[in-house]
């Protein structure tokens, strides 16, 4: 992640990249367009009618009839029409081709996050992540309605008016058009500062959102430390460093728009003094001055148009860069071209001189592990923090990938088969039990989505959980809550006990499951978790070693690896590390 953060994407890499997204719906975009160019015909043929009239007037005033001015009125009124229908259009289905592309993308960004690893999420805030896909790309929507559309009239403007003042003038008209590459530069120069303001505040707006996000959902620890105005302190922090950010973003606004009122004043100061000589030496007629001041006119304001677009441009820009960020995030766990199907036929587990470190920091866990786990096993690993338990039971599923070495299932490396497959006969019990907003059911048949409601409540029976769930208010239906707060930690690990025995995986991994509960719920849960385990190969993780002292085999993990494998009798007698751990006896 940290490459992604650090590039800089040129305007011509953002827009290229983007394109694809665009061009999938050029048939709206085409139809928006062509709307844009009948939306133009009012400010163009308006000039033209008013110089006529003028013109008319004061050349031939007889010829200016009633007649006449009812049928210049007549064409400008269908114009308007025709404007009014055109304009409909570009702000409805203009806009809603934006929504199209926003979801698009939005779509590509989630399907992307779910496939990046743990190192991702370890080093990204999720207050970062929810302002990337959301509030960034609602810039992206303008941007693809406003872009194409903005400068495509902006175009036919200043041709056309470029054209038109010719023929009235070609000397003014240089004058005039003189200005405006001094104008597109400055806007230029201004536009980098705008865009380095905007992708700051965007940036600053992800940690607000994260430390909104890590305090509320941390809110009984906050209150249970009283920590509110400490928790306040540094919102504030935060909140008065995105007022600074986006004060100077508006500072660099000003300036920018500044800038080009006093090009917009330029313009008409060349048209007062060289237009009135012109008219003076009859360089010019009254009439087509007229004309001329109304295109300027025209010209000006589609100038002003594109510049004040331009603040809305950077955002659109900037968004689409932090998307493009999380898009450019490599996926560091894939599947081999080749990679088959897993077929698991006993769950026979090896770990084959495996080492591993974890990509971002290089931290070293494991060192040659030698492992091997029977079809049908129930062993334990035992040791104290930091010897790598948890990162062993990460392996097998691939959450990570081995620095070195190999982890087979029935003779398969685990890296040539599909990782779908290979989670799909992995049923995973941990200490955090994550269950989505929603409701019992839901939750439990999140291992298996087409699952009757008799395969819930049998899945539900074997976890033991089923007279709990039907004391609750709703019984299944029943909405447990974001995380599932309204129910207590015995609760929510029966039900993701629950989910597993619905997935009835052939491999089971516990990662101390029961560590976080009292003796009760301990003892329940043990009973679950035991009729769970049979039949399957399962690798359980525990720091109360009372919880594996009946399992087929017990492996000691060290900081060097392991250090004492057997029965909880065997490495009793052996008085070793796993005697010391038993008998509570600190290491020195």
């Amino acid at each position: 992640m940290s490459e992604t953060k650090n590039r800089n994407y040129s305007m011509k890499e953002l827009i290229s990249r983007f394109s694809p997204y665009l061009m999938k719906y050029k048939g709206m975009l085409a139809l928006d367009l062509f709307c844009a160019a009948l939306t133009t015909l009012c400010d163009i043929a308006l000039p033209r009618i008013m110089s006529r009239l003028t013109n008319t007037a004061m050349m031939d005033a007889a010829a200016l009839t009633a007649q006449m001015i009812m049928r210049m009125a007549l064409l400008y009124f269908v114009l308007r029409i025709i404007d009014a229908a055109a304009y409909f259009y570009m702000c409805s289905h203009g806009h809603i081709m934006g929504v199209y592309i926003e979801t698009d993308m939005r779509k590509d960004a989630f399907a992307h996050l779910e496939k990046l690893g743990g190192t991702y999420y370890s080093n990204t805030k999720i207050g970062q992540i929810m302002g990337r896909i959301t509030s960034d790309l609602f810039d992206v929507t303008e941007f693809a309605h406003h872009c194409p559309e903005e400068f495509f009239i902006a175009a036919i403007k200043i041709i056309v008016s470029f054209i038109i003042l010719c023929q009235a003038s070609i000397p003014l008209t240089v004058i005039v058009f003189a200005c405006v590459p001094f104008m597109f530069y400055v806007s230029v120069h201004m536009n980098m500062r705008l865009k380095k303001a905007s992708k700051a505040q965007r940036v600053q707006i992800g940690e607000l959102n994260a430390r909104v996000e890590d305090s509320l959902l941390g809110e009984r620890v906050v209150k249970a430390f009283t920590a509110e105005e400490d928790e306040i302190r540094k919102f504030d922090e935060d909140n008065i460093s995105f007022r600074k950010i986006k004060t100077k973003r508006y500072y660099a606004m000003a300036v920018f728009n500044m800038s080009t009122r006093l090009f917009d004043g330029l313009m008409y100061l060349c048209v007062i003094i060289a237009g009135g000589l012109f008219l003076v030496y009859g360089k010019i007629n009254p009439g087509e001055l007229v004309a001329y001041v109304l295109y300027v006119s025209t010209l000006i304001a589609t100038i002003r148009r594109i510049v004040e677009f331009t603040e809305q441009f950077q955002m659109g820009l900037t968004g689409i860069e932090r998307f493009l960020e999380i898009m450019d995030t490599p996926v560091q766990i894939q599947d081999a071209p080749d990679a088959k199907e897993l077929k698991v036929d006993g769950g026979h587990i090896v770990f084959n001189d495996v080492s591993f470190e974890y990509p971002d920091d290089h931290n070293r866990v494991l060192h040659h592990v030698n492992l091997e786990i029977r079809p049908g096993e129930n062993l334990a690993l035992v040791g104290e923090s930091g010897g790598g338990k948890t990162t062993m039971c990460s392996l097998i599923p691939r959450f990570y990938d081995i620095t070195s070495g190999s982890i087979t299932i029935d003779g398969q490396d685990i890296r040539s088969v599909t990782q779908k497959s290979l989670r799909e006969k992995i049923g995973i019990v941990q200490q955090d039990v994550y269950l989505f907003s929603g409701t019992v059911a839901e939750n439990i048949a999140y291992g298996k989505h087409n699952a009757s409601r008799e395969e819930i409540i049998a899945a539900a029976k074997m976890a033991g959980a089923d007279s709990f769930i039907r004391e609750l208010p709703d019984g299944y239906d029943s909405y447990v809550g974001e995380r599932g707060i309204k129910l207590s930690g015995g609760q929510k690990q029966r039900i993701s006990i629950a989910r597993v025995f619905l997935k009835n995986p052939p491999i089971l991994l516990l990662d101390e499951a029961t560590s976080a509960l009292d003796n009760e719920s301990e003892v329940l849960i043990g009973q679950s978790l035991e009729k769970l385990s049979q039949g399957r190969t399962t690798l359980t993780i525990a720091h109360r070693l009372t919880t594996v002292m009946d399992s087929d085999r017990i492996i000691v993990l060290g900081k060097d690896g392991i250090e004492e494998e057997g029965t909880h009798e065997e490495l009793l007698k052996k008085k070793g590390t796993y005697w010391r751990l038993w008998n509570g006896i600190t290491f020195s």
